[in-house]
Protein backbone atom coordinates (compact mmCIF):
# COMPACT_ATOMS: atom_id res chain seq x y z
CA UNK A 1 0.00 0.00 0.00
CA UNK A 2 0.77 3.40 -0.77
CA UNK A 3 2.27 6.04 2.25
CA UNK A 4 0.00 9.27 2.95
CA UNK A 5 -0.13 11.53 5.42
CA UNK A 6 -4.22 11.59 5.41
CA UNK A 7 -7.15 9.70 4.59
CA UNK A 8 -10.79 10.14 4.68
CA UNK A 9 -14.14 8.27 6.16
CA UNK A 10 -17.69 8.46 6.50
CA UNK A 11 -18.88 8.79 10.37
CA UNK A 12 -16.89 10.33 13.32
CA UNK A 13 -14.17 9.84 15.50
CA UNK A 14 -14.49 6.26 16.36
CA UNK A 15 -15.95 4.86 13.35
CA UNK A 16 -15.07 1.13 12.16
CA UNK A 17 -14.23 2.73 9.03
CA UNK A 18 -11.52 4.73 10.68
CA UNK A 19 -10.05 2.31 12.74
CA UNK A 20 -9.55 0.00 9.54
CA UNK A 21 -7.79 3.15 8.05
CA UNK A 22 -5.39 3.60 11.40
CA UNK A 23 -4.69 -0.12 10.83
CA UNK A 24 -3.42 0.48 7.50
CA UNK A 25 -2.13 3.72 7.77
CA UNK A 26 -1.13 3.89 11.34
CA UNK A 27 0.00 6.97 12.79
CA UNK A 28 -1.45 9.29 9.61
CA UNK A 29 -4.40 12.15 10.30
CA UNK A 30 -8.16 10.88 10.20
CA UNK A 31 -10.81 13.26 8.32
CA UNK A 32 -14.19 12.70 9.34
CA UNK A 33 -16.83 12.98 7.15
CA UNK A 34 -20.49 13.48 7.47
CA UNK A 35 -21.88 11.73 4.58
CA UNK A 36 -20.30 9.21 1.67
CA UNK A 37 -20.91 11.85 -0.83
CA UNK A 38 -18.58 14.50 0.98
CA UNK A 39 -15.92 11.83 1.69
CA UNK A 40 -15.58 11.07 -1.92
CA UNK A 41 -15.55 15.12 -2.33
CA UNK A 42 -12.94 15.91 0.14
CA UNK A 43 -10.51 13.15 -2.23
CA UNK A 44 -11.21 15.20 -5.07
CA UNK A 45 -10.55 18.70 -3.26
CA UNK A 46 -7.21 17.45 -2.20
CA UNK A 47 -8.03 17.76 1.74
CA UNK A 48 -7.30 13.94 1.80
CA UNK A 49 -5.20 11.26 -0.74
CA UNK A 50 -7.58 8.50 0.42
CA UNK A 51 -11.01 7.64 1.35
CA UNK A 52 -11.32 4.32 2.88
CA UNK A 53 -15.04 2.91 1.80
CA UNK A 54 -17.07 0.07 3.29
CA UNK A 55 -18.45 -2.13 0.57
CA UNK A 56 -19.78 -5.43 2.39
CA UNK A 57 -19.90 -6.95 5.18
CA UNK A 58 -20.25 -10.91 6.02
CA UNK A 59 -23.16 -10.60 7.68
CA UNK A 60 -25.45 -7.65 6.94
CA UNK A 61 -24.46 -7.98 2.87
CA UNK A 62 -23.40 -4.77 0.78
CA UNK A 63 -23.25 -1.21 1.86
CA UNK A 64 -25.97 -0.18 -0.93
CA UNK A 65 -24.91 3.69 -0.48
CA UNK A 66 -21.23 3.21 -1.53
CA UNK A 67 -21.69 0.59 -4.58
CA UNK A 68 -24.36 3.39 -5.65
CA UNK A 69 -21.55 6.21 -5.45
CA UNK A 70 -18.76 4.76 -6.44
CA UNK A 71 -18.55 4.57 -10.03
CA UNK A 72 -19.54 8.23 -10.33
CA UNK A 73 -17.17 9.34 -7.54
CA UNK A 74 -14.21 10.24 -10.12
CA UNK A 75 -11.50 8.12 -7.59
CA UNK A 76 -10.12 4.62 -8.61
CA UNK A 77 -9.55 1.44 -6.11
CA UNK A 78 -5.79 1.47 -5.38
CA UNK A 79 -6.40 -1.25 -2.53
CA UNK A 80 -8.98 -3.32 -0.29
CA UNK A 81 -9.01 -4.36 3.35
CA UNK A 82 -10.74 -6.30 5.74
CA UNK A 83 -11.39 -5.50 9.29
CA UNK A 84 -13.03 -7.90 11.48
CA UNK A 85 -15.53 -6.11 13.15
CA UNK A 86 -15.68 -6.48 17.33
CA UNK A 87 -18.96 -4.71 18.15
CA UNK A 88 -18.96 -4.06 21.64
CA UNK A 89 -22.11 -2.58 23.96
CA UNK A 90 -21.17 0.51 25.06
CA UNK A 91 -22.64 2.31 28.35
CA UNK A 92 -22.56 5.60 30.42
CA UNK A 93 -20.14 4.26 33.36
CA UNK A 94 -22.09 2.62 36.41
CA UNK A 95 -24.57 1.10 34.25
CA UNK A 96 -25.46 -2.16 34.51
CA UNK A 97 -27.58 -5.04 31.99
CA UNK A 98 -30.96 -4.27 33.07
CA UNK A 99 -30.94 -0.99 33.40
CA UNK A 100 -31.05 -0.38 29.29
CA UNK A 101 -34.22 0.42 27.90
CA UNK A 102 -32.75 1.15 24.43
CA UNK A 103 -29.65 -0.02 22.37
CA UNK A 104 -28.25 2.56 19.60
CA UNK A 105 -26.31 1.96 16.44
CA UNK A 106 -26.52 2.42 12.58
CA UNK A 107 -28.32 -0.01 11.26
CA UNK A 108 -25.51 -2.23 9.70
CA UNK A 109 -24.32 -2.50 13.91
CA UNK A 110 -27.86 -3.73 14.86
CA UNK A 111 -28.21 -6.10 11.93
CA UNK A 112 -25.20 -7.35 12.85
CA UNK A 113 -26.49 -7.88 16.52
CA UNK A 114 -30.00 -8.36 16.77
CA UNK A 115 -30.30 -11.87 17.69
CA UNK A 116 -28.84 -11.00 20.75
CA UNK A 117 -30.21 -7.42 20.94
CA UNK A 118 -33.77 -9.24 20.54
CA UNK A 119 -32.77 -12.13 23.42
CA UNK A 120 -32.26 -9.23 25.87
CA UNK A 121 -35.79 -7.80 24.76
CA UNK A 122 -34.20 -3.94 24.73
CA UNK A 123 -35.62 -1.60 21.77
CA UNK A 124 -33.62 -1.12 18.70
CA UNK A 125 -32.31 2.09 17.69
CA UNK A 126 -31.01 3.03 14.25
CA UNK A 127 -28.74 5.63 14.09
CA UNK A 128 -26.58 7.29 11.66
CA UNK A 129 -23.09 5.80 12.27
CA UNK A 130 -21.96 3.85 15.28
CA UNK A 131 -19.20 5.90 16.96
CA UNK A 132 -22.14 8.82 16.38
CA UNK A 133 -24.63 6.55 18.20
CA UNK A 134 -21.45 6.23 21.27
CA UNK A 135 -21.42 9.97 21.19
CA UNK A 136 -24.63 10.87 21.87
CA UNK A 137 -24.81 7.90 24.48
CA UNK A 138 -22.34 9.61 26.44
CA UNK A 139 -23.87 13.09 25.78
CA UNK A 140 -27.10 11.46 27.01
CA UNK A 141 -24.98 10.19 30.28
CA UNK A 142 -28.72 8.38 30.43
CA UNK A 143 -28.40 4.40 32.20
CA UNK A 144 -31.60 3.56 30.13
CA UNK A 145 -29.68 4.30 27.13
CA UNK A 146 -26.48 1.77 25.23
CA UNK A 147 -24.94 1.53 22.15
CA UNK A 148 -22.85 -0.56 19.78
CA UNK A 149 -19.70 0.46 18.79
CA UNK A 150 -16.10 0.10 18.62
CA UNK A 151 -13.27 0.04 21.48
CA UNK A 152 -11.57 3.29 20.13
CA UNK A 153 -15.65 4.94 20.45
CA UNK A 154 -14.87 3.66 24.11
CA UNK A 155 -12.44 5.65 24.44
CA UNK A 156 -12.86 8.31 22.72
CA UNK A 157 -16.39 9.44 24.19
CA UNK A 158 -15.50 7.42 28.15
CA UNK A 159 -18.04 4.72 28.03
CA UNK A 160 -18.04 1.86 29.47
CA UNK A 161 -17.55 -1.58 27.99
CA UNK A 162 -20.19 -3.99 28.82
CA UNK A 163 -19.91 -6.16 26.81
CA UNK A 164 -17.25 -7.09 24.30
CA UNK A 165 -17.68 -9.43 20.82
CA UNK A 166 -21.61 -8.30 21.32
CA UNK A 167 -22.22 -9.53 17.33
CA UNK A 168 -24.60 -12.39 16.64
CA UNK A 169 -21.47 -14.21 14.74
CA UNK A 170 -17.65 -14.21 15.29
CA UNK A 171 -17.53 -14.52 11.73
CA UNK A 172 -18.04 -10.91 11.08
CA UNK A 173 -16.04 -8.79 8.61
CA UNK A 174 -16.40 -5.88 6.29
CA UNK A 175 -14.48 -5.25 3.33
CA UNK A 176 -13.23 -2.14 3.04
CA UNK A 177 -12.25 -0.27 -0.65
CA UNK A 178 -9.20 2.32 -0.53
CA UNK A 179 -9.88 4.62 -3.49
CA UNK A 180 -7.52 7.64 -4.28
CA UNK A 181 -7.67 10.21 -7.87
CA UNK A 182 -4.57 8.95 -9.04
CA UNK A 183 -4.29 5.34 -10.21
CA UNK A 184 -1.90 2.80 -9.37
CA UNK A 185 0.03 1.10 -11.87
CA UNK A 186 0.58 -2.00 -11.41
CA UNK A 187 2.30 -4.66 -13.76
CA UNK A 188 0.18 -7.99 -15.86
CA UNK A 189 3.07 -9.65 -14.62
CA UNK A 190 2.42 -8.92 -11.24
CA UNK A 191 0.50 -11.87 -9.02
CA UNK A 192 -2.47 -12.16 -6.89
CA UNK A 193 -3.94 -8.67 -8.45
CA UNK A 194 -8.18 -7.72 -8.16
CA UNK A 195 -9.86 -5.82 -11.55
CA UNK A 196 -12.85 -4.11 -10.18
CA UNK A 197 -15.27 -3.02 -13.10
CA UNK A 198 -18.72 -1.42 -13.19
CA UNK A 199 -20.78 -2.49 -16.83
CA UNK A 200 -24.37 -1.81 -17.87
CA UNK A 201 -25.58 -4.57 -20.95
CA UNK A 202 -27.33 -4.29 -24.13
CA UNK A 203 -31.26 -4.93 -24.33
CA UNK A 204 -30.83 -8.48 -25.81
CA UNK A 205 -32.14 -11.76 -24.40
CA UNK A 206 -28.80 -13.16 -22.59
CA UNK A 207 -26.85 -10.82 -22.50
CA UNK A 208 -25.57 -11.10 -18.82
CA UNK A 209 -24.86 -14.69 -19.82
CA UNK A 210 -23.13 -13.98 -22.86
CA UNK A 211 -21.07 -10.41 -21.29
CA UNK A 212 -19.72 -13.50 -18.96
CA UNK A 213 -19.24 -16.22 -20.95
CA UNK A 214 -15.34 -14.64 -21.81
CA UNK A 215 -14.56 -15.32 -18.23
CA UNK A 216 -15.16 -18.66 -18.41
CA UNK A 217 -13.74 -19.84 -21.67
CA UNK A 218 -10.65 -17.40 -20.70
CA UNK A 219 -10.18 -18.97 -17.23
CA UNK A 220 -10.57 -16.23 -15.43
CA UNK A 221 -12.21 -16.31 -12.13
CA UNK A 222 -14.79 -14.09 -10.61
CA UNK A 223 -14.89 -13.32 -7.25
CA UNK A 224 -17.90 -10.90 -6.74
CA UNK A 225 -20.76 -10.07 -9.25
CA UNK A 226 -23.59 -7.49 -8.10
CA UNK A 227 -26.24 -6.60 -9.84
CA UNK A 228 -28.43 -2.56 -8.83
CA UNK A 229 -30.66 -0.27 -10.38
CA UNK A 230 -28.80 2.15 -12.83
CA UNK A 231 -29.47 6.03 -11.83
CA UNK A 232 -31.24 5.64 -15.12
CA UNK A 233 -34.46 3.96 -13.89
CA UNK A 234 -35.39 0.14 -13.26
CA UNK A 235 -34.93 -1.36 -17.04
CA UNK A 236 -31.67 -0.09 -16.82
CA UNK A 237 -29.30 -3.13 -14.74
CA UNK A 238 -26.01 -2.16 -14.17
CA UNK A 239 -23.69 -4.90 -12.67
CA UNK A 240 -20.05 -4.59 -10.30
CA UNK A 241 -17.76 -7.30 -10.70
CA UNK A 242 -14.32 -7.79 -9.04
CA UNK A 243 -12.31 -10.62 -10.81
CA UNK A 244 -8.80 -12.33 -10.90
CA UNK A 245 -6.06 -10.75 -13.19
CA UNK A 246 -4.63 -7.76 -14.66
CA UNK A 247 -6.99 -6.21 -17.74
CA UNK A 248 -3.61 -6.72 -20.36
CA UNK A 249 -3.08 -10.16 -18.75
CA UNK A 250 -4.07 -12.28 -22.30
CA UNK A 251 -6.62 -14.30 -20.81
CA UNK A 252 -8.63 -11.38 -19.10
CA UNK A 253 -8.22 -9.49 -22.48
CA UNK A 254 -10.07 -11.55 -24.56
CA UNK A 255 -12.07 -11.82 -21.79
CA UNK A 256 -12.83 -8.18 -21.71
CA UNK A 257 -13.12 -8.04 -25.70
CA UNK A 258 -15.93 -10.96 -25.98
CA UNK A 259 -17.46 -8.78 -22.88
CA UNK A 260 -17.53 -5.19 -25.08
CA UNK A 261 -19.83 -6.76 -27.86
CA UNK A 262 -22.57 -7.51 -25.15
CA UNK A 263 -22.40 -3.95 -22.84
CA UNK A 264 -23.78 -0.30 -23.67
CA UNK A 265 -21.03 0.59 -21.02
CA UNK A 266 -17.78 -0.76 -19.34
CA UNK A 267 -15.78 0.64 -16.89
CA UNK A 268 -12.62 0.17 -14.60
CA UNK A 269 -12.67 1.11 -11.65
CA UNK A 270 -9.25 0.13 -10.44
CA UNK A 271 -6.29 -3.09 -10.18
CA UNK A 272 -5.18 -3.61 -7.08
CA UNK A 273 -3.44 -5.93 -4.80
CA UNK A 274 -5.62 -8.86 -3.20
CA UNK A 275 -5.66 -8.67 0.66
CA UNK A 276 -3.91 -11.05 2.30
CA UNK A 277 -7.11 -11.87 4.48
CA UNK A 278 -7.98 -13.72 1.36
CA UNK A 279 -5.39 -15.98 1.90
CA UNK A 280 -6.26 -17.23 5.03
Amino acid sequence: MININNFAFQGINGAYSELAGLKIFPKTKSLACPTFEEMFQSVRDGKAEVAMVPIENSQAGRVADTQRLIPESELKIIGEYFLEIKHNLLVVPGTKLADIKRIHSHEQGIAQCRNKIIDLNKEMIIAADTAGSAKNISELNNKEDAAIASELASKIYNLDILERDFQDSQNNVTRFLVMSKNIQTLSPEDSDLITTLVFVVRSIPASLYKCLGGFASNGVNITKLESYIHPQGFDVAQFYIDFEGHPDQKSVKLALEEMKFFCKQMTILGVYKKSDFRKK
